[in-house]
């Protein structure tokens, strides 16, 4: 896998188009994002046109830098982008490869000549590879950045959550009424409301197609993550081989049979072969597959493969207690009821004593 840093720019439909293209690059089956600065607004170059919110990403890719280059170019064109003989042109957005391993193509533009022109490249760049030392220019981005280069930026408010795990929080989700998230998903939502008998250009209502489709986006954020990325080198040598256990680590998700919230608390353990996890990180894994449409079933799975892809620990061990909307407001409608699931790996599936332990700790000691 080779290490690289994306610029990220917008100034068509910038709100909607940014995290789009990072959702994009998060799904893409070649790409591994690592790493999303926070947005920053620019003034164009060149012309009389729109502000942009400019990002950077570092990913790990398989792909030669010209693949890598064409990919983003697909990318691209997929969310609209039209290139024309004027290089400032506004666009809905523009994915340029700042930065490849050590790598100097001129013909590629490689590295990006734009990173020792401008803050918009050099600035996010600097947000997630800032010691990278650019080929070619004996400088680090850090270095690049902390120049005085044109144009001046603003950091755009709530971007300081930045778009690490939810890019759609960096926005305001009470903004101008002609405001769109995702227009295709709110024109959806509104045809729902007519088909519920509601008027959705009623007072109370007007806004909800666009707080439901960026709602949406927070609660199945997990299909944009990968373990590799929420992870983020949070493992550390340790001799310790002694049970570590995160009780009660409350989850919300979504049923995918009605698409229903479940939620309830999963108890997380595990026992190190030679490696920890920082403890937040547990929760983070329970969070990204949560996060999706799901089975309580297959997640309890999820989360206990996942630690032990990342870990390769002695054993795994995760339950899951959960009460189910699906079941509780509409169905048999029993309300007290909850429903309770576990996945067991390694030692903990095979040592009864480290079962039972484990289940004890839990609460759900074995009779």
């Amino acid at each position: 896998m080779s290490a690289a840093v994306v610029a990220l720019g917008s100034n068509v439909e910038r709100q909607t188009n940014l995290p789009a293209a990072v959702r994009a690059l998060r799904q893409h089956p070649d790409l591994t994002v690592t790493k999303v600065s926070c947005i920053f607004e620019s003034a164009a170059v060149g012309g009389d046109y729109p502000p942009f919110y400019n990002a950077a990403v570092s990913i790990e890719t398989d792909l030669a830098p010209a693949e890598l280059k064409s990919t983003l170019r697909d990318i691209e064109s997929a969310l609209g982008r039209v290139r024309t003989g004027d290089r400032n042109a506004p666009r809905t957005i523009d994915l340029d490869v700042t930065l490849y391993e050590d790598v100097v193509d001129e013909s590629l533009g490689i590295p990006d000549p734009s990173l020792t022109e401008y803050s918009y490249v050099a600035v996010p760049a600097a947000e997630v590879a800032r010691d990278w030392m650019v080929p070619g220019r004996n400088k680090t981005v850090g270095e690049i950045a902390d120049e005085a280069l044109p144009p001046t930026l603003r950091k755009v408010p709530m971007a300081e959550q930045d778009l690490d795990l939810t890019p759609e929080d960096a926005f305001e989700e009470y903004g101008p009424s002609d405001e769109t998230f995702n227009p295709r998903f709110e024109a959806l939502v509104r045809e729902q409301l007519e088909i519920l008998g509601e008027d959705p250009d009623r007072e109370g209502i007007q806004r909800t197609p666009f707080r439901v489709a960026k709602s949406m986006a927070f609660l199945t954020g997990g299909y944009t993550q990968s373990l590799k990325e929420v992870v983020n080198n949070a493992i550390f040598e340790s001799p310790d081989s002694e049970m570590v256990m995160l009780k009660d680590v409350e989850f919300y998700s979504m049923c995918e049979h009605h698409m229903l919230p479940f939620f309830g608390r999963a108890h997380v353990a595990y026992i190190p072969q030679g490696r920890v996890i920082g403890v937040s990180k547990l929760a983070r894994i329970v969070d990204v597959y949560a996060r999706r449409l799901q089975i309580q079933e297959r997640l309890s799975n999820q989360v206990a493969d996942a630690l032990m892809e990342c870990l390769d620990p002695l054993g795994v061990g995760v339950v899951m207690e959960a009460a189910h909307l699906c079941m509780l407001m509409r169905g048999v409608q029993k309300q007290n009821s909850e429903m309770v699931t576990s996945a067991l790996r390694g030692s903990f599936q095979s040592d009864g004593r480290t079962r039972g332990e484990f289940m004890n700790l839990v609460g759900h000691g074995l009779r």
